[in-house]
Parts: C-alpha cells; structure tokens; sequence
C-alpha cells in the first residue's frame, strides 16, 4: 500500500494560479501511475489529470487542457499539479490517486482504476 497526502490548495481569485503537491510513502513510489481528481459540491466525482510511472505520458481532461499540467518527481515520491488561469468553476476538493502500473508509459483517467487515495484540499477560486 502507499500513503497519500495533498497540501498546496487555497484561496485564490479567477485568473491565477496555484501549485498543488501530493507526497507518497510506504512503497516504491515509482512503479505507480498517479491521478488528479476533484469534486464540488452536488457534484460527482471527475477526473483531472493523470501521468504514467515512469513521467512519460501525461493526459487531461477538456475542462483544464492548457491551463494544468501534472509532473513528477520520483526521487521526492512527489507528484504536483500546477494549475493556471484559474476559473470559479475549478472551485472543489482535490483528489491525488496512486496505482501499481505494470507498464512504466501506462495512465488511468478512471476513479475505479485507482486504489490509494488521499484525503484532499481544497482549492477556492473567486470571481
């Protein structure tokens, strides 16, 4: 199993930007795909961004293309989500994720894919 732990969320107005981070222990962080998730209030919840173990692939979801970008650092058991041009609609809890990849250039865009979570934080974006 590995342990996930998200920090960096905040207020922030429409338009800028903020760099959330998600710190893994208790296995070999770089034989797991990793995953960005959220939710909002009344809302189910959606995928975000996702990249492979090895930091080779990377996919988005429509909404944040061009304005996201996730990244890793596996010598720091560290994945980050740097988020720009922030919009209210990005308003919502974050959600890191973690799953052994048996292929180091595979992602997963679905929830039930992944089967370590963190608790998240929350991001707040005014208008």
């Amino acid at each position: 199993q590995v342990q996930l732990v998200e920090s960096g969320g905040g207020l922030v107005q429409a338009g800028g930007s903020l760099r959330l981070s998600c710190a893994a222990s208790g296995r070999t962080f770089s034989v797991y795909a990793m995953g960005w998730f959220r939710q909002a209030p009344g809302k189910e919840r959606e995928f975000v961004a996702s990249i492979s173990s090895s930091g080779g692939n990377t996919y988005y979801a429509d909404s944040v293309k061009g304005r996201f970008t996730i990244s890793r650092e596996n010598a720091k058991n560290t994945v980050h989500l740097q988020m720009n041009s922030l919009k209210p609609e990005d308003t919502a809890v974050y959600y890191c994720a973690a799953r052994f990849s048996y292929y180091s250039n595979t992602y997963y865009v679905q929830g039930n894919e992944y089967n370590n979570w963190g608790h998240g934080t929350q991001v707040t974006v005014s208008s």
